[in-house]
């Protein structure tokens, strides 16, 4: 007989209801409380043929027991794989969160030391240039005061007598030794600093 295979007829428990329903039917004996079994084969034999397949039922009832708690357990291990793996998969994306959260801050960060980094070498520039154009300023500035001083000097001094030559071709008298060399003595820059 196989784990799926019934015993024919009534099983176990309808048997043994039969029987109470036979003994609670039966009628007592006149002025007596006892009771009279008529058809007392009839139970004896329905008691025997439960009893016989009582432990078939019982049999049958543990394997579906066990049948039951193997599949509960599977179950259970299948919904504890579903609920680690979900587990799992939710770590990841709170990872991949994590990781987007911290590549955005970082970028951010980066982006800012780019600001800062682009402002300092800005204004480093900025006073770069300040500096040169102000030591340029002072170049020009004593240029300038020199090239008034050289003018105003060369309004005081009267220009140099034209020969008889010079005067009939109406040339502009040129430079004699004696203004090519207090020119030059003019111009150096050791003495007007």
């Amino acid at each position: 007989m196989s784990t799926f295979d019934v015993q024919e007829g009534p099983d176990s428990e309808a048997l043994i209801r039969r029987v109470i329903e036979i003994i609670e039917s039966t009628r007592t004996l006149p002025l007596s409380s006892s009771v009279k079994l008529d058809n007392r084969d009839e139970v004896l034999e329905m008691l025997e043929e439960s009893l016989a397949r009582l432990p078939e039922d019982l049999r049958l009832a543990r394997w579906m027991l066990k049948e039951r708690e193997e599949y509960v357990g599977k179950m259970q291990r299948e919904g504890e794989d579903i609920l680690q793996a979900a587990r799992l998969r939710a770590e990841q994306m709170v990872q991949r969160t994590e990781i987007v959260r911290e590549a955005h801050h970082t970028a951010r960060d980066i982006v800012e030391k780019a600001r800062d980094e682009a402002r300092r070498l800005r204004l480093e520039s900025e006073d770069y240039a300040d500096q040169r154009l102000a030591a340029f300023e002072i170049v020009l500035e004593r240029t300038l005061r020199t090239v008034a001083a050289g003018r105003q000097k060369l309004a005081a001094t009267p220009g140099p007598a034209m020969s008889d030559h010079q005067e009939r071709a109406g040339a502009e008298p040129g430079p004699t030794d004696e203004t090519i060399v207090a020119t030059d003595a003019f111009f150096d820059q050791d003495r007007f600093e």
